[in-house]
């Protein structure tokens, strides 16, 4: 008898009506995986990203904890960190930032679920089997949600796209670093061992 394989796509989506602390508890007890709501409630299950991926999204975070730790602008996160945002959807950016005041006027209940807040600051790091379009529309999201700042880093073209509100995309081919703008003032982050 010949086994049969079932190939799933990258991400899976369902359509499952739960509470918010019973998806709380679905991401807890699962932290293998890394789980999104959209804000029509389409549960979106990730699989971890490649070591490689994984490895270059520390890259990134470890330039901004420094450069956070020296200016304590605000919090630092990763992308195992959840956001409710306003719309609704509960969102893990691979690495996102929210001002100190902002983080601050939240009650430390939650802070500790999944704060509803949206970043100052967004970054998405495009792994092999990311859907260009469906990083670009959660780029979107952030935005429409408040985010100030938002990038999208596409190693497979070689490209950044630069997410800000009321402001066209700004596409970046092949770019050696980023600036934080005003958002993150004085925050650079090399490419070369990103992209």
């Amino acid at each position: 008898m010949k086994a049969t394989t079932v190939a799933l796509p990258p991400t899976l989506k369902l359509k499952i009506d739960l509470t918010d602390d019973q998806f709380f508890q679905i991401c807890q007890q699962n932290r293998d995986y890394r789980f999104e709501r959209t804000a029509s409630g389409e549960l979106l299950i990730m699989p971890p990203t490649g070591s490689d991926t994984g490895n270059r999204n520390f890259d990134m975070a470890v330039e901004l904890g420094i450069w956070n730790k020296q200016t304590r602008l605000g919090k630092g996160f990763d992308s195992s960190s959840g956001f409710t945002l306003p719309n609704g959807a509960e969102r893990s950016p691979d690495i996102s930032w929210v001002k100190i005041e902002r983080w601050n006027a939240l009650t430390p209940e939650k802070q500790e679920k999944f704060a509803p807040i949206s970043p100052d600051f967004v970054v998405e790091l495009r792994s092999p089997s990311d859907s260009l379009k469906d990083l670009q529309e959660k780029m979107q999201e952030y935005i429409e949600n408040g985010a100030q700042l938002g990038w999208l880093i596409d190693r497979k073209n070689k490209r950044v796209e630069i997410y800000r509100p009321d402001k066209d995309i700004e596409i970046l081919n092949n770019p050696t670093s980023l600036s934080g703008e005003d958002v993150l003032p004085r925050f650079v982050l090399n490419l070369e061992d990103i992209m």
